[in-house]
């Protein structure tokens, strides 16, 4: 892919592609419910890539070439930290770039033109990932991929599918964890639908309501609904779902019965676990290539969702060898297959409103059959998408179904016929409050926040999780249950909730105990602390860490609006200048932000300040942080305490620490807290103010940079005793 760009766009883009991606793959992999095809995934990837190769200095903490999967940290579920990471796999989309793999691997190994080299080749299940882990032959524990590192416990869960063994036959090692793909095959993915149908018309009239199939649960592919219907709380809704397993590979293990993939992975079979029939093994390039054509010419008959073919090194010491880079294996490769399509016509563009305040341009098609599925509606993005496209409804369109994932409109055929041009509404219609696209962004989004109906239930939600308010008693049923009632229009509604205990009561399954103890919980979080009420709201651009960023500068809660209204004042009457330059634009904008918002730590750009500025624009924000907060102590329901970093002295205090590469034993956010609390400055980039760089695995440009300057580093283990000996 050619790269045509200075260093400055280079650096913008990259930045840019870090949010996109981990924001498709927080969809793809927390929510069950990604947004653009697999396709569209992937040229964002490869554009990375391509950004990073041609710039290696500039490869960011949170780059996705860093990072495998998604954290799980926002899951119900158990946490589970994997004892050898669950990797993911570099992409090929043709012939060549297989045959350039093969090569590459031979020039690593050092091998001439006479050493044979085989390789392994299945066919790449459209499923979720899940690591089963067999101590003495007994399944001790099931865990999904989650970000490679931390995934989730589904032990009770896999006890209900058929496939995996509680107990492996025959002489299995001590340690030994089964890798592989949790599925759902074709037929049950339909007939699970059709059951969740039935079953809504049937409770629908045995209340005598009218029944409405659009408000029905339906998955969109058998891969939603094989990780939506393993990633269950409650087990025995997964006991309900029709779920497979095949294994593909392996992790930790006391001992590995083999010398390669095809002997180890026959093993496995004879344990009594499933693996692809259409796992082989083959001598050279032509011949996994042959193999890719056979899979792919019997795809459209195979009773299970297949996207791909996965190739690996067969001999172990080789894989060993050839290692691992960044987050993927050097000896296994992803050949995907190419999109499918189909021609009809686009007949109207509705706007749907998501949790994030998106304002979504949804497609609604002619039925159509793509890949042996009838498609009917189709994603198209955002506004730019609309314009690039030209399509209004009545044109006739071409749609792909790439991966087996959501539809897309790739082709607009009648660009020409007259017809009135869509228009893209700039008010919500949800709310009516206004929607905007923020500088250097294409997604419109609503305004109205706190007060748009299609979000609000997903910002309560929000407000009361773990990371924010962190209230017991608050689940998501309980919340659509209050909301429906009337009881919670707003964050603030919660903290009167008292006012309604009888209510409450009345309320089916709600007991006094039961009651009280949510009543007690909300009581319990009278004064927040200020970081995790701002992080709470739901603010965009504002997280977990920017939040207490924030506050360490700010202290004062009740100071934001007026910081944020000054910084919006700051932009309208300071706008870029003719003939300024963007480098120095975007200087003066940061120092704006750092001056105005007192920021004291790195991270905070001008982006927080938009979104800041933006939230409080609109009266219907302010009205209901009013509520919540007041604009002085003891008008709100709410009494945040000023914000203090608690520091205790220790070697690094008045210092300046970088994090860079892996952290395989706490979260990023963890390292920098610990720095906070240790009176440490932490920096995301390393210049000769550094005092200390913690490296993890995979640190690249920060550690060379740290080398050149003499600068003190240690590895992670080296900082956890820094930590230890602080107390």
């Amino acid at each position: 892919m050619a790269v045509d760009v200075t260093e400055a766009e280079a650096a913008n883009e990259l930045m840019r592609l870090a949010k996109q991606i981990a924001k498709h793959d927080r969809l793809y992999h927390a929510e069950d419910a990604p947004e653009i095809s697999d396709p569209e995934y992937d040229a964002l990837v490869r554009r990375n890539a391509a950004l990073e190769a041609e710039f290696p200095h500039l490869v960011r903490e949170d780059s996705p070439s860093r990072k495998v999967g998604h954290t799980a940290t926002a899951s119900p579920l158990s946490k589970v930290t994997h004892e050898v990471r669950m990797m993911s796999l570099d992409n090929a989309f043709n012939a060549e770039e297989v045959e350039e793999w093969v090569a590459r691997v031979r020039r690593f190994l050092s091998l001439s033109d006479g050493d044979p080299v085989a390789f392994t080749a299945e066919d790449k299940i459209d499923g979720l990932s899940c690591s089963l882990r067999y101590e003495k032959g007994a399944l001790v524990r099931a865990a999904t991929r989650g970000d490679g590192q931390v995934g989730e416990d589904v032990t009770p869960n896999v006890a209900h599918i058929a496939d995996i063994p509680q107990q492996l036959g025959g002489d299995a090692p001590e340690v030994f964890e089964i890798r592989g793909e949790v599925y759902m095959g074709r037929a049950d993915f339909e007939a699970l639908n059709t059951r969740l149908m039935d079953d809504a018309r049937a409770a629908a009239e045995e209340k005598g309501e009218e029944f409405d199939p659009a408000k029905v649960r339906q998955f969109a592919n058998p891969r939603n609904a094989a990780a939506g219907s393993l990633r269950q709380k409650d087990a025995e809704v997964t006991a309900q779902r029709p779920l497979k397993f095949w294994a593909h590979g392996w992790g930790a293990a006391s001992e590995v019965p083999g010398g390669t993939q095809e002997e180890v992975v026959r093993v496995i079979e004879r344990w009594g676990v499933p693996v692809s029939p259409l796992f082989a093994r083959f001598d050279n390039a032509a011949a996994i290539l042959a193999h890719y054509e056979t899979i792919a010419a019997a795809r459209p008959d195979l009773p299970y969702e297949i996207d791909g073919v996965v190739y690996k090194v067969d001999r172990l010491d080789y894989q060993q060898r050839l290692g691992f880079v960044a987050k993927a294996p050097r000896w296994a490769l992803a050949h995907k297959f190419p999109a499918e399509q189909a021609e009809t016509t686009l007949e109207s563009i509705d706007i749907q409103v998501g949790r994030t305040g998106k304002l979504t341009p949804v497609g609604r098609l002619a039925p159509v059959l793509v890949g042996g599925v009838t498609v009917t509606n189709v994603t198209l993005h955002n506004r730019d998408e609309i314009a690039r496209l030209g399509v209004r409804p009545g044109d006739r369109v071409v749609v792909q179904r790439a991966g087996d994932v959501i539809p897309q409109l790739v082709d607009n055929l009648t660009p020409e016929a007259e017809r009135e041009a869509f228009h893209f509404p700039d008010h919500c219609p949800e709310c009516g409050s206004e929607a905007v696209a923020e500088e250097g962004e294409v997604d419109v989004r609503c305004t109205g926040g706190l007060i748009c109906p299609a979000q609000r239930t997903e910002r309560l939600k929000h407000f009361v999780s773990r990371g924010a308010l962190d209230i017991d008693g608050l689940g998501e049923k309980t919340i659509d249950q209050f909301f429906a009632l009337g009881w919670l229009e707003s964050p603030a509604d919660i903290f009167r909730l008292k006012q309604r205990r009888a209510d409450i009561l009345a309320l089916d399954g709600w007991k006094e105990r039961s009651v009280d103890n949510l009543l007690e919980s909300v009581e319990a979080r009278r004064e927040p602390d200020a970081a995790r009420l701002l992080f709470g709201l739901g603010i965009r651009q504002v997280g977990a860490v920017t939040a207490r960023d924030l506050m360490k500068g700010v202290g004062d809660i009740r100071l934001l609006p007026g910081k944020a209204a000054e910084f919006g004042t700051y932009c309208l009457e300071h706008p870029r200048a003719e003939g300024e330059k963007e480098s120095p634009f975007n200087t003066r904008m940061v120092e704006a932000v750092k001056r105005i918002f007192e920021v004291r730590t790195d991270g905070i750009g001008t982006a927080v300040g938009h979104a800041l500025a933006d939230f409080f624009h609109e009266e219907h924000n302010r009205s209901v942080w009013n509520d919540l907060i007041g604009e002085a102590p003891g008008e709100g329901v709410v009494e945040p305490q000023r914000y203090e970093v608690e520091t205790r002295d220790s070697p690094v205090s008045g210092k300046t620490v970088v994090f860079t590469g892996k952290l395989e034993t706490m979260s990023r956010d963890e390292a920098k807290a610990q720095a906070e609390r240790l009176g440490a400055k932490a920096s995301g980039s390393v210049s000769a103010k550094t005092d200390l760089l913690v490296a993890g695995p995979g640190a690249g440009s920060k550690l060379k940079k740290a080398a050149e300057l003499g600068i003190e580093v240690v590895d992670e283990a080296g900082w956890a005793e820094i930590v230890k000996a602080a107390g």
